[in-house]
């Protein structure tokens, strides 16, 4: 397949290199669909079996033709590669796997030509610990970075000083021998924790935000925003109250939840160092943080107070929608009920899969009848009510082609964090499966290694780009067709948000603004179901193509997983 065989000839869009007007506008990222790339997985350009920049670039107009605003790109920076790039052991510099800062320049330049704006990954929460600050920071008590990172004195009985667990297993504590102090680390032992109720840290980090908007990045994806604070007191964790539920996301396995994690992250604190953030990124005009909340106790509530107001980050993603379980009428309307309560002063990104949780299709297939026509429908559906609702969103690689979670055998597993909870938790890998881009080509396209760094599915193969790009009614052009569609409708892009009282499975809202009234109707049930259109009685179907309803005078029906988007006059309610 060409480069030019991903610009998908059946759709009706606009030539790929014209930029959206809403990509013009300072404050675009209100309504961004953002496009999230792991470089280790997207494209391999050396023959290497790892993805790389060259890789991406080489890709790029294939992440143009969905019509996405931004591309948001995983960590290629300096890197031991414990975690995969989330390890940092210098911020300004390219890890060699993935190319070089050249390399990066070009990356950039060839996204805003193609009127892609540009997201990287920046972990401030933590480094490596074979990061500069950190070795002179663990060499003495009295160095010029002795507080750069959180240390602290064993108890009495020479064990750590709280019960704090790490997300990876054991304890957030590890002992230094030549330090003779504990060091916090919310995740792996190689991934020490910056201490941000330090000035100077804060300082240098905003130094390295500096460095990368001033070479024209269009903002960052913060990692772990929530875990930047912990309590001063080392007070520790009580246990997790039978009757508190563990928040959305979270693995039923995960020894991390048994604790309610009260001390740890989620401080108030947090919610200062965010303002010189903002300030930095109002300089540069155009710019936008998109917050990542992680494993908080409520995530909705805990992401809205970190985008309120003008003094904190632009906006921000959580796990609401990564739950285990069905997408029914009463949660999803209980969520956006929530959701509008809280994000009345800020911009929430939905988020339905990203490279740390098991593929968004998979969560959903056991719920459903065992039949591919229905797995079709239902993933239009899903992908239509994400592109409705109030704020943007975020589409993690790979779920446009609507690939499942991968299983990998143990000894092909990479990721830490499976490999510490095997086999009760198994960890990441599933998502992180190259993209397959030929379907009956070595590794699928991905590359000419020998093997790729992870394994590639037999069944992703049918999932191919190079099998849905000309074919009318697959997912992808789905997608494409969709997003394309939402940047024609001003209500979806600036529009208020009312829910509708529609009787289940049914649910219901309408987008208004001045330009546009538009009411949206999703059937969530495998059931055939019908609604009156009467109280909009100049109500008319919207000219998106791909939602076929019938209408019977002032009544329409909406097939199984079905979706009726109509346009109405406001007058006539």
């Amino acid at each position: 397949m060409s480069e030019q065989s991903t610009l998908n000839p059946t759709s009706t869009t606009d030539p790929v290199k014209k930029p959206e007007p809403n990509q013009k506008s300072h404050e675009w990222w209100r309504s961004a669909v953002i496009y999230q790339v792991y470089p280790r997985s997207f494209m391999d350009s050396n023959g290497d079996g790892i993805g790389d920049l060259k890789g991406i670039m080489q890709k790029l107009d294939y992440i143009a033709s969905l019509r996405v605003d931004a591309v948001w790109i995983s960590p290629f920076f300096k890197s031991p590669m414990k975690d995969f790039g989330y390890d940092i052991s210098d911020y300004r510099a390219i890890e060699p796997m993935f190319g070089t800062m050249e390399d990066f320049q070009h990356l950039l330049n060839k996204a805003h030509d193609l009127g892609l704006k540009v997201l990287i990954d920046q972990v401030w929460n933590h480094t490596s610990n074979e990061h500069p600050w950190f070795l002179e920071s663990r060499s003495s008590h009295d160095n010029p970075k002795a507080d750069w990172y959180v240390w602290a004195d064993a108890k009495p009985d020479g064990t750590p000083p709280t019960n704090w667990l790490s997300t990876f297993g054991g304890s957030a504590w590890t002992w230094d021998p030549k330090r003779e102090q504990y060091y916090l680390h919310n995740f792996l032992a190689e991934q020490p924790d910056l201490n941000w109720y330090n000035p100077e840290v804060r300082q240098a980090i905003l130094d390295v935000a500096r460095f990368w908007l001033d070479m024209g990045v269009d903002g960052f994806r913060l990692d772990v925003v929530n875990f930047f604070a912990h309590d001063r007191q080392l007070r520790d964790n009580p246990p997790r109250p039978k009757n508190r539920k563990r928040p959305a996301g979270a693995d039923a396995h995960d020894p991390f939840f048994s604790q309610w994690n009260k001390y740890n992250f989620c401080q108030p604190e947090t919610l200062e160092f965010l303002e010189p953030i903002r300030e930095l990124m109002d300089q540069y005009p155009g710019t936008m943080t998109l917050a990542e909340i992680s494993s908080a106790e409520d995530t909705v509530v805990t992401s809205s107070e970190y985008v309120k107001g003008e003094k904190r980050l632009h906006t921000a993603y959580n796990s609401a929608l990564m739950h285990d379980e069905p997408l029914s009428y009463q949660r999803v309307r209980d969520m956006i009920e929530q959701v509008e309560s809280h994000f009345q002063e800020g911009v929430i990104c939905w988020t339905g899969g990203t490279h740390d949780f098991p593929r968004l299709k998979s969560r959903w297939l056991k719920f459903l009848i065992d039949d591919k026509f229905t797995h079709a429908v239902f993933d239009h559906l899903f992908i239509a009510l994400q592109l409705s609702l109030r704020g943007g969103c975020c589409i993690y690689q790979g779920d446009e082609l609507g690939l499942t979670q991968a299983t990998i055998p143990f000894e092909k597993m990479q990721d830490p964090f499976g490999l510490a909870g095997y086999p009760s938790i198994l960890g990441r890998d599933g998502s992180r499966t190259p993209l397959p881009w030929h379907k009956d080509a070595p590794n699928a396209g991905f590359t000419t290694a020998e093997e790729p760094w992870l394994p590639i599915p037999d069944e992703h193969r049918d999932q191919a780009i190079d099998q849905q790009d000309h074919e009318r009614m697959s997912l992808l052009n789905k997608y494409r067709r969709l997003i394309h569609w939402r940047k024609k409708q001003p209500a979806l892009l600036k529009g208020d948000l009312t829910l509708l009282d529609t009787e289940e499975p049914l649910l219901g809202f309408t987008r208004q603004c001045d330009e546009q009234n538009l009411i949206c109707l999703f059937n969530l049930s495998p059931i055939p179901v019908h609604y009156d259109l009467s109280p909009y009685p100049n109500c008319y179907r919207a000219d998106e193509s791909d939602f076929i309803n019938r209408r019977y005078n002032g009544v329409v029906e909406i097939p199984g997983y079905g979706v009726y988007f109509g346009n109405y006059s406001p007058e006539t309610e």
